[in-house]
């Protein structure tokens, strides 16, 4: 089974078309060939398992690239460095470029931590740094305020101010959240006030202990419905202050899901945001998701937002330093947006897609791959009003949970439906907010982007939302959540399908049943209450 999985994942690397364009008429590889490039939050889906893959198979003349890693879960970064590698996502660079570890050197670093938790040598060796990409960020909707803060901005000061030493730095790109600025129903491509100063909240953080952050936690948060969002709103602003004299930029990337095309159609590794919705119901586990479904759901594939972040990198103005620090220095009436450009990366602007499509379209493509990981049948429905979610929470998660996890107790296994609807209702929660709320956002910067590239360019780093098929693209997502996500092999639709038809029996079996159930309770209730007054 592994071997003809294997042979499947062969496939879908074929189907991702490796360009046989020339290098010399890229303008963006030919700007990064010998240049020194840092990557922040390395070990994340964007950093290590896309970005760095996608530079250095696109971008073979690249020179150095630092990657920023830290210890985690018992491993320390090194033992992180070398498993990484080991992903899938990797094999096409394997196969195109076999000597590309030989460019990547591990820096050891924790934006948790003061001075970004790097050493001296470390710091010395990353001053020939060429361009920044800042992704790193603690991207927990319930994270606590100071780790929050201490990653996604006091941690984004430290490395502006870092890049200001380094003398032949050309470009910072920043990745934010296009759900930054959520407060707003208009999103532009521009700079808003920050819910709170930079300076001003890392003050808060020296002074107040952890009790005392904890109780003003909401006050501070106000009208952003999470602490993500919220430090991102206030990293935007600190990108906006600190980045005097150097050549930088904003990437706002709306939802991410799975990649579209490179370097493998459909791969994901998490199940985050809007593909935990489609994990879930496939599993037959979600069945009532808190969603307007006429409203757009603002989803962009994981290699079309990197596509732009590359891009991103190429295209700000490359003026020296004592130019830029002139403008910022004189005041002169340079808008800050072209000083530092900001791209909304959203679909809904020219490539709309509904909730209930995107329902749709998951349900139609995962029944035709059927895995035998799948609890229940499907069924999802999108409730508009809050109440009538919450009751259906009760009937189709709470109850049948209940019952399930007694039978479990009884037949001596662990109880664990309760716990696991618990989880399911907590992320309910989170992605009610962007699930029933409707945005319009602007991306002018992001085409002029695009209309800035050149014919091979285009087909080498294609962020172009407008000609991409949700129809296909849900079509590999589908096969890669059965592959990545439910690691099920492509050689086992058969008994997915077998075990598909009986769970709809089932299912539809207790649809009928259980009505006629209820109204014999009912019936017999009723009697035993007459029968009493009699």
């Amino acid at each position: 089974m592994i071997q003809k999985n294997k042979d499947y994942i062969d496939e879908l690397l074929d189907m991702s078309d490796p360009r046989n364009t020339s290098n010399c008429s890229s303008e963006v590889i030919q700007y990064y060939t010998g240049r020194n490039v840092l990557i922040t939050g390395g070990s994340g889906f964007f950093g290590i398992l896309l970005l760095i893959e996608r530079l250095l198979r696109c971008c073979p003349g690249i020179g150095k690239m630092y990657i920023c890693m830290k210890g985690k879960k018992g491993k320390s970064a090194e033992e992180r460095f070398k498993e990484h590698f080991d992903c899938v996502v990797y094999d096409r660079l394997k196969k195109e470029q076999p000597d590309f570890i030989t460019k990547v050197i591990m820096i050891e670093a924790d934006f948790s931590e003061a001075n970004l938790g790097l050493s001296s040598e470390n710091r010395k060796h990353l001053l020939d740094t060429n361009i920044i990409f800042h992704l790193a960020a603690s991207v927990r909707f319930n994270d606590t305020i100071r780790n929050a803060v201490h990653v996604n901005v006091r941690g984004n000061k430290e490395i502006l101010l870092f890049a200001r030493e380094m003398p032949n730095l050309e470009a910072f790109v920043y990745t934010s959240t296009a759900f930054s600025q959520c407060v707003n129903n208009f999103i532009d491509e521009k700079y808003y006030s920050p819910p709170l100063e930079t300076d001003k909240i890392l003050t808060l953080l020296n002074v107040l202990d952890d009790e005392m952050l904890n109780k003003i936690t909401p006050t501070l948060v106000g009208e952003w419905p999470n602490i993500y969002v919220y430090t991102k709103a206030i990293a935007e602003d600190t990108v906006r202050q600190y980045s005097v004299g150097l050549s930088a930029c904003i990437i706002r990337p709306s939802i991410v899901t799975s990649t579209a095309k490179e370097p493998i159609p459909g791969w994901i590794n998490n199940i985050y945001g809007a593909v935990g919705v489609i994990v879930g119901s496939s599993m037959g586990l979600l069945r009532t998701l808190h969603c307007i479904p006429e409203n757009t759901a603002e989803i962009m594939p994981a290699d079309y937002v990197i596509a732009n972040i590359i891009v991103a990198g190429w295209a700000p103005p490359k003026e020296s330093k004592d130019t830029l620090l002139s403008i910022d220095n004189k005041n002169l009436n340079v808008p800050e947006t072209e000083r530092i450009p900001i791209y909304n990366c959203v679909s809904s602007t020219q490539n709309p897609i509904t909730w209930e499509r995107f329902m749709k379209l998951s349900e139609k493509y995962g029944k035709r791959l059927p895995s035998t990981k799948y609890i229940w049948y499907y069924m999802l429905t999108l409730n508009r009003y809050r109440f009538m979610h919450e009751i259906y929470v009760i009937f189709l998660h709470t109850i049948p949970g209940a019952i399930f996890d007694i039978l479990a107790f009884l037949m001596g296994r662990k109880p664990m439906l309760l716990k696991t609807y618990k989880k399911i209702h907590i992320f309910c929660d989170v992605i009610s907010y962007f699930s029933t709320r409707q945005w319009q956002f602007r991306n002018d910067s992001v085409i002029r982007l695009w209309d800035s590239l050149n014919q091979t360019d285009r087909e080498i780093f294609d962020f172009n939302i407008l000609d991409l098929s949700w129809k296909e693209y849900f079509k590999n997502l589908m096969v890669g959540l059965r592959i990545y996500i439910a690691k099920d092999p492509m050689d086992n639709l058969k008994e997915g399908a077998a075990k598909l038809k009986k769970l709809k029996i089932a299912h539809y079996t207790l649809l009928t049943t259980s009505p006629i159930l209820l109204i014999w309770v009912i019936v017999n209730i009723v009697t035993f209450i007459i029968s009493f007054f009699k």
